[in-house]
């Protein structure tokens, strides 16, 4: 039997020397087990449309849960990563949804379909998906340009009419000078100012849709000049003849005719157009005054 040197220490005896301080095991951590449970629920709330408050109110509290599970001594931390991880990416599935759901909303509410189609006088209707200047066109994927009609520098003739979902907006006349019709039917009407004239356009919009409860027309028509500057009806403080009633709810089928009146430049009042837009979401397309 072989005798160890007597300058090495001995053995430590079975399980090491009295006193060695051992690393302590690490405690459940429920609070994170609270909370990524509460992350977990509320990302399944998050991604139901009817029930998406639940989950904003859920996902906060789990990542709040999650962050204070993070900082308690000697607890596991698995839980409490994977409850701020799974709080934080609810929080954006849960505002993607909730954009979705005001998007679906609001062509609810105005009846557009992002589709629109002009049928011009004597022709049927042209392609779905006319874009306004300067956007794609959805026909053909081909940019818009000056020369693609409905657009100001080719816009579509008096007498045509603009469908987008549940709206059709018919341009059917445009008087240019119509001073003396729009001074005459107010005595508070004033007259134009100096190198400037009343335009009256008289439009039709019609409700297609059948909603039970009918739906106010949203549409917006302006005036804009040969120069690029848009007019609206409301720039001009006067009482139109026969004016169009855009306030009354209508129900399908039905329609409402009257006039707006616009301050056009009397230089080149016939050289402007007028930007139509069936509803709020819809493509303008333009529309010749003469």
């Amino acid at each position: 039997m072989t005798t160890p040197p007597s300058h090495m220490p001995p053995a430590p005896p079975a399980g090491g020397f009295p006193g060695t301080p051992t690393a302590p095991e690490k405690q459940k951590n429920v609070l994170g087990r609270i909370a990524v449970i509460t992350a977990v629920v509320g990302f399944i709330f998050a991604c139901i449309p009817g029930a998406l408050i639940v989950g904003w109110i859920l996902l906060p509290i789990a990542f709040i849960l999650g962050i204070v599970g993070l900082f308690q001594a000697g607890k596991r931390k698995g839980t409490s990563t994977a409850a701020v991880i799974i709080a934080i990416v609810g929080i954006v599935v849960g505002f993607v949804v909730f954009a979705t759901v005001v998007s679906d909303a609001v062509d609810d509410a105005f009846g557009g379909s992002g589709d629109v189609s002009v049928t011009t006088p004597g022709d049927t209707a042209s392609a779905a998906g006319v874009a306004a200047a300067g956007t794609e066109n959805t026909g053909s994927g081909d940019s818009a340009s000056s020369s693609e009609q409905g657009t100001r520098g080719n816009p579509y003739p008096i007498g045509s009419t603009i469908t987008d979902g549940d709206w059709q907006v018919t341009v059917n006349s445009v008087t240019l000078n119509a001073d003396d019709a729009v001074t005459a039917e107010n005595p508070f009407n004033d007259a134009p100012a100096a190198g400037s004239q009343y335009l009256l356009a008289d439009v039709t919009v019609t409700y297609t849709g059948s909603d039970p409860q009918g739906k106010m027309p949203f549409t917006s028509i302006d005036y804009v000049t040969a120069d690029g500057n848009t007019v609206n009806s409301f720039d001009s403080m006067v009482v139109a003849p026969d004016p169009l009633d855009t306030l009354s709810p209508l129900f399908e089928g039905a329609s409402t005719t009257g006039n707006l009146v616009f301050t056009a430049p009397s230089a080149s009042a016939g050289q402007g157009t007028l930007a139509i837009q069936a509803t709020p979401l819809s493509d303008k397309v333009f529309v010749a005054v003469s």
